[in-house]
């Protein structure tokens, strides 16, 4: 056990303290956060220049306004409303526009006698403003709830939002706009990260093997360890550092989305559930743990790493696939193709976290995906085990599909 924590130990640090590792680990989500917080500042000032000189050209001046009540809704004012003197009450039409002409008031409301069978308001104004208009009508609606509530203004102040409310959604979850590029781009995002976050720690791990085998350290360390605890060592170290590695990229994603809902206005809908990061936790392992055991393996039989480079082909064309075919499973989340790679093993850690990132996924199928994953990945690493043997690692051969296989199957 402590040979296999010096080898966890060694395999983490030599990785964690390259300079090219450190700069992908924080450089990129920094460069992510840097420009989120670029363009939502330049978002900002823009509606915050445009918010400001509105409300400096609206307070620039004090607006009354006036009413006339045909329906007899209206019998008082509220306090609040009437000590400022900002809604005057007409008799008639005729009124209210000689009271516009003069200027003293901005523009007039006429509530019909058939007000409360239509809810209908009229709201005459010189001036094409929507947004004084909207600020205005405020108080006009405020003067409507507390006369058709009998004068009540605690009761009429409830209308405006309960004080305790408790929401209980029964409805689907929300359906993401279509025509957002986003219904495309998170998911495509989502599907890159994971393929490059396990491929990279995969390929750590081959890299590592072949470049002790390719520099005589394989021999040294023969002596002093077995190649189980090796294989183990190896395997735990570097599957830690991918794991840090995709916990800092999906948390910074994740937060970066939260900051777009108020910073972009972002619908709900493009949120990722806490579950997401949950279940990206859960793939990354299992997908880590059957990838770098095939890469360890291969790492075993070949001479160096150039071979070993131009081999790696052969493992990794299966986690290519869902590559190929995003756009389909993206548009079809929840196909029968999209279905049928999140349970196949070698293609389940990529696609599952493109479906879960793009629709609402029946939690059955993500459960069962990561059973199958787990059931393989545990007789991959058997069988790798199995390969991992000083004769092997010492030796180096020519590789082959057909030499691997063999070798995977304990046939050689």
């Amino acid at each position: 056990m402590n040979k296999m924590l010096l080898v966890l130990r060694q395999e983490v640090l030599v990785t964690v303290l390259r300079p090219s590792f450190l700069f992908g680990l924080f450089g990129l989500p920094l460069l992510g956060v840097l420009a989120f917080t670029v363009i939502s500042r330049m978002n900002q000032d823009q509606s915050t220049a445009g918010i400001v000189t509105q409300i400096m050209t609206d307070t620039a001046r004090v607006e009354s306004e006036g009413y006339i009540d045909q329906s007899g809704l209206i019998k008082s004012l509220p306090e609040d409303i009437a000590s400022k003197n900002v809604l005057i009450a007409y008799p008639d039409e005729t009124a209210a526009l000689q009271a516009l002409d003069q200027g003293k008031i901005a523009a007039y409301y006429v509530v019909p006698a058939d007000y409360l069978q239509t809810g209908q308001i009229i709201y005459n104004r010189p001036d094409l403003n929507p947004l004084s208009a909207s600020g205005q009508s405020g108080t006009f609606e405020w003067v409507l709830k507390f006369n058709l509530l009998g004068g009540d203004t605690e009761l009429a102040s409830l209308t405006y939002g309960p004080k305790d409310l408790q929401k209980v959604s029964l409805a689907p979850e929300p359906e993401r706009d279509q025509n957002n590029m986003l219904s495309f781009w998170l998911p495509y995002a989502v599907t890159l990260i994971f393929y490059m976050v396990i491929m990279s720690a995969a390929s750590l791990l081959l890299s590592s093997v072949a470049k002790e085998k390719e520099n005589r350290v394989m021999e040294i360390l023969m002596v002093s360890v077995t190649p189980r605890q090796l294989l183990t060592g190896k395997i735990v170290g570097l599957g830690l550092v991918g794991l840090l590695q995709t916990v800092i990229y999906v948390g910074t994603g994740r937060a970066l989305l939260s900051a777009s809902t108020t910073a972009f206005n972002l619908d709900a809908a493009f949120q990722l559930p806490s579950s997401f990061l949950v279940w990206a936790l859960v793939f990354f392992l299992l997908g880590y743990a059957v990838y770098a055991s095939l890469m360890a393996g291969l790492g075993a039989l070949v001479p160096n790493l150039r071979e070993a480079s131009q081999a790696t082909m052969v493992v990794v064309f299966p986690l290519i696939i869902p590559l190929f075919l995003i756009s389909v499973m993206i548009d079809q989340p929840n196909g029968p193709l999209a279905m049928i790679l999140s349970l196949i093993p070698f293609t389940a850690p990529v696609t599952m976290m493109l479906r879960l990132s793009a629709a609402s996924v029946p939690w059955w199928q993500p459960v069962l995906s990561a059973a199958i994953l787990l059931v393989t990945a545990f007789f991959i690493i058997r069988a790798v085990a199995g390969m991992f043997r000083a004769q092997t690692l010492l030796s180096g051969q020519q590789f082959s599909v057909k030499l691997y296989l063999r070798a995977l199957f304990g046939k050689s």
